[in-house]
């Protein structure tokens, strides 16, 4: 299992910087969760505060997740249902970023949750809010990310006849798909589920924007159906719930069912030559998003 850095494992500079920033910190709590390489954690500091810091070598494939997420924290506008960027630095080899610290827990998106509609109500605000997208630079289009889930999936099948299961369904799918039809001047988050709509005070808010994206609006809805999926829902119920956001409803359906294929291929394909501690999750994931292609075609 990949063992993470922690604070007292940052250069001295680099520690210094970031307290004289935020001030004296008497405490840090690693946070273990998620995939991403690097430091994440929360810092307590003298004067009471708690701020979240996320940092990474500028050597590290992820550095450039890292800088995608320091712009999206640029731009997004104050009162959005996200923490603030407080501070973002590069530092003696390191990006670091300090955001404001959501103190709550993971959304629950099982059936007669009551965060399912606050979590609806905030797609809402979060498509409404972000579209037009208020900043190109630093942020790709859509089409950068999904070519990512084209590559594992065309991995997948090109496997030998019985390696992959449903073959048949996936390729109905994505006949006759193009990015193009993900185009869109929306800044999207990309990567909502659970565990990034952190409920606090009473209302969630989107986390880890590393994924950012301009794109159609429909797509950071479109990609919550196999979460709900997971959840317990039925993929008819899951859509049910989508289609009370208005984004849901001008997504082209063979689009539609496109993503959800190269979603449901990309998570096979990480639960299958990924990293291991990544495999269990990833395929509970596909397992989910199986059943919603099934249903779409």
């Amino acid at each position: 299992m990949t063992v993470r850095p922690q604070w007292d494992d940052l250069p001295g500079g680099v520690r210094d910087t970031v307290q004289a920033r935020i001030g004296q910190i008497l405490k840090a709590e690693p946070v273990t969760r998620g995939l991403m390489p690097g430091i994440a954690a929360r810092l307590h500091t003298e004067d009471g505060g708690t701020v979240f810091l996320k940092a990474v070598s500028g050597g590290s494939p992820a550095a450039s997740l890292y800088a995608r997420e320091r712009r999206a924290g640029a731009l997004l506008p104050p009162g959005l249902p996200a923490p603030r960027l407080l501070w973002s630095g590069d530092v003696e080899g390191w990006i670091v970023l300090l955001h404001e610290y959501v103190d709550g827990r993971d959304a629950d998106l099982s059936p007669g949750s009551p965060d399912v509609p606050l979590v609806l109500d905030t797609l809402m605000v979060l498509n409404e809010t972000l579209t037009p997208c208020p900043g190109r630079d630093g942020i790709p289009d859509v089409a950068e990310n999904v070519a990512m889930l084209q590559a594992k999936a065309a991995h997948l099948l090109a496997l030998p006849a019985g390696d992959l299961p449903y073959r048949a369904m996936y390729e109905t799918a994505l006949r006759g798909f193009h990015p193009d039809a993900l185009g869109g001047d929306t800044l999207l988050h990309y990567d909502l589920h659970a565990g990034n709509l952190r409920i606090g005070h009473g209302q969630p808010y989107a986390i880890d924007w590393a994924f950012a994206a301009r794109g159609a609006a429909w797509i950071d809805v479109v990609m919550l159906a196999p979460r709900f999926v997971a959840a317990g829902h039925t993929p008819e119920q899951a859509e049910a719930l989508l289609a009370r956001v208005p984004a849901w409803r001008s997504a082209p359906e063979g689009a539609v069912t496109a993503l959800a294929a190269l979603w449901t291929l990309f998570r096979l394909y990480k639960a299958r030559f990924g990293p291991e501690e990544g495999r269990e999750f990833r395929a509970r994931a596909a397992e989910a998003g199986q059943a919603w292609v099934r249903h779409r075609t």
